[in-house]
């Protein structure tokens, strides 16, 4: 297990002090052994008693930005917060602290995946203990719709491609998504970008930004292969999933 860094256990006795916070769990890169301080984002998920409504939303956004603006400084802390009554429900939107904003986004079925076969508690229960056990048919599940999702949106959209950012995210997801349809198995984003559908050139310079390097890569040309492997990756996950032969009898 990696360590994580003083924020996460300085975070966790905050919500745990809301009296309303019953777990708070452990996904992304921190959890599947990735995690590069400074580089990754803190990706954890925290489960409520009851509706996060408007007054608990403004306690948790002031919360994260004094935390933002002291010991989390640069770590890009962010926290899902999921009615423990939802969980069931993958479509339910939930608040969610993420680079420096509050906004509602689903708990993935990638980050439960990540929380139920990696993830670990930093109070509470583990999270194999609150969330549906993830087979494999359920990962490739959970990869699709991310494919199918906001990544088919994205490809409808070249433009945006030319943020290296998005570039370098793209190439990334696209790789996690194609092994995680192929296998059924979660692959960590450094392990994925060796896998990148890209040149060897833009490999290498992604990698190198992974390692907190600043190195530069040509933004058309980037761009273009970005956007070029994720139109091919979305247009494989939109094909019928295979079917699973039985033996005859």
């Amino acid at each position: 297990m990696v360590t994580a860094p003083a924020v996460v256990e300085e975070f966790g006795r905050e919500v745990a002090a809301l009296g309303w916070v019953s777990d708070l769990l452990v996904a992304g890169s921190l959890a599947t052994g990735d995690y590069l301080p400074g580089i990754s984002d803190l990706d954890l998920v925290a489960l409520a008693d009851g509706p996060v409504d408007a007054a608990r939303q403004a306690t948790l956004a002031a919360l994260h930005r004094r935390l933002d603006g002291g010991t989390g400084t640069g770590l890009n802390l962010g926290c899902v917060y999921v009615d423990a009554a939802t969980i069931p429900d993958v479509q339910v939107r939930h608040p969610t602290w993420t680079h420096g904003q509050l906004v509602q986004r689903i708990l993935s079925g990638i980050t439960r995946a990540e929380l139920v076969r990696h993830g670990y508690a930093v109070f509470g229960r583990p999270p194999g203990d609150v969330l549906p056990a993830m087979d494999d048919g359920d990962i490739r599940a959970a990869a699709r719709a991310e494919l199918t999702g906001y990544w088919a949106w994205a490809a409808r959209r070249p433009w945006l491609w030319r943020d290296p950012a998005l570039a370098d995210l793209g190439l990334t997801s696209m790789a996690r998504g194609r092994h995680a349809l192929r296998t059924g198995q979660l692959l960590t984003k450094t392990a994925a970008i060796r896998q990148a559908d890209a040149p060897a050139w833009l490999i290498d310079q992604v990698s190198a930004r992974r390692r907190g390097e600043r190195v530069a890569s040509p933004r058309l040309r980037a761009a273009l292969v970005a956007w070029r492997d994720a139109r091919r990756t979305v247009a494989q996950a939109r094909r019928p999933a295979p079917r699973v032969r039985t033996a005859e009898r």
